[in-house]
């Protein structure tokens, strides 16, 4: 089964990392965030990859052609007046990545529509390239096939930054108290399984995926949720780049389980 990471976007609230490269190229601890989502994937069973690229789509493309170069021991040969690159013991994923240029400013779901040929008809994988989550990604897929909808979203409690306040109609604080998990509101996570008619629901290059796709499939009871309810973190800002460098850096990162 194929995966589709959304990789095109600007990325204009990390700025400072984003001039440079597209964000899903940022780097937590020693490895793009793309890198790690893909080892997700791949501790579970999924090899197959399609990015949909955009912004600085050469940064990826390139990334990925060096990536068998710097994982390889390898002999340089120039005896007989030419290069010869001789690979030997190769430590890289069996992986199979299609980097797709979906244009500059295309919509996510003009993005995903774009793709379509590489999916074909099959049911596929769909996530952001921007959030580290420790699912279980197989329960995720048994779950989507259980309920035979069209789509299958991963939902999560963000819960809120600050303290909770209880307001009088008269506008005077009755109390004051520390957030709690009640307080928070469910999102979309990504890490979505959808079948190939949702390429139906996409009108074309302006579509946002969020809005009148997703919205479509809820109003016609095509779309489920899967539950989840521990670690998950997405990266929109130096901040939050800041606390996935810290579990890397501290071996706690619950999404790398294929280091356990």
């Amino acid at each position: 089964m194929k995966v589709v990471i959304l990789a095109g976007g600007y990325g204009t609230r990390i700025t400072e990392e984003s001039r440079f490269k597209p964000k899903p190229m940022v780097e937590i601890g020693d490895k793009p965030i793309l890198w790690h989502i893909m080892k997700e994937y791949s501790y579970y069973g999924f090899n197959e990859f399609i990015i949909c690229a955009g912004y600085k789509q050469h940064v990826i493309k390139e990334w990925f052609d060096d990536y068998f170069l710097h994982n390889s021991d390898i002999t340089f040969d120039f005896t007989h007046s030419k290069k010869e690159k001789i690979p030997h013991n190769q430590h890289c994923e069996p992986w199979k990545v299609t980097i797709v240029d979906t244009g500059l400013d295309t919509m996510t779901g003009g993005r995903i529509k774009r793709i379509q040929p590489y999916v074909g008809n099959e049911t596929f994988m769909l996530t952001y390239g921007d959030a580290v989550c420790d699912i279980n990604i197989q329960e995720l897929l048994a779950y989507h096939r259980s309920h035979g909808k069209i789509g299958t979203l991963t939902s999560v409690i963000l819960q809120p930054d600050k303290g909770a306040l209880d307001i009088a109609p008269d506008n005077s604080v009755r109390s004051f108290r520390e957030k709690n998990i009640q307080d928070g509101i469910s999102i979309n996570a990504g890490y979505m399984v959808m079948e190939p008619a949702i390429f139906d629901y996409i009108e074309g290059n302006h579509t946002i995926f969020e809005r009148a796709p997703l919205e479509r499939l809820a109003h016609e009871g095509q779309l489920m949720a899967y539950r989840h309810k521990t670690f998950w973190q997405c990266m929109d800002n130096s901040r939050e780049k800041k606390i996935l460098d810290d579990l890397v850096k501290q071996n706690s990162a619950p999404w790398m389980k294929w280091e356990d």
